[in-house]
């Protein structure tokens, strides 16, 4: 941001501003935090869980379905050292032999999703494909949570309630 635009800003009443140079799109993928007339609309990382479990790909099945029994999660996300998403494990993939390796099992690629879209939004692409949880990543593909349907569609008739 441009020095001049800091000082509009600041005029403005904005009360921390930035000089974030990767721009205003990564900020906003990134899930950091934002002011303005949408500041306080629930979005897709403010409503996903950050207690997912996660998996690494030369892990056995059946370590990853321990740590799910101890959480209330049936999903884990495969992430690498970096916590980069490499895939994900739904109930049917850890179903499929408990001495399988995770790379053999998992759903690789799965389709991730950015904080800052609105919960709204999210519900109802959740619904329409039938996408039980959705993993929310930052533009380098970082894990932030997971996003689960019926949290999203609880979130989404709040907002909707507060906005009428």
């Amino acid at each position: 941001m441009s020095p001049r635009a800091a000082w509009r800003l600041e005029t403005l009443r904005f009360s921390r501003v930035y000089d974030y140079e990767a721009g205003k799109q990564n900020w906003l993928a990134s899930g950091l935090p934002t002011e303005g007339q949408y500041a306080d609309v629930p979005r897709a990382g403010t409503v996903a869980r950050r207690d997912v479990p996660t998996a690494r790909i030369d892990e056995r099945l059946s370590e990853v379905r321990a740590r799910l029994q101890a959480s209330d999660h049936d999903t884990a996300v495969v992430v690498n050292e970096e916590g980069v998403v490499l895939g994900i494990l739904r109930p049917e993939q850890l179903e499929s032999g408990a001495e399988r390796r995770v790379e053999d099992a998992m759903m690789g690629g799965p389709s991730t999703f950015r904080p800052h879209i609105f919960i709204t939004e999210m519900a109802e692409f959740m619904e329409r494909h039938d996408l039980p949880s959705a993993p929310i990543t930052t533009g380098d593909g970082v894990l932030v949570g997971l996003l689960r349907r019926e949290d999203a569609i609880r979130a989404a008739e709040e907002a909707h309630r507060h906005d009428h």
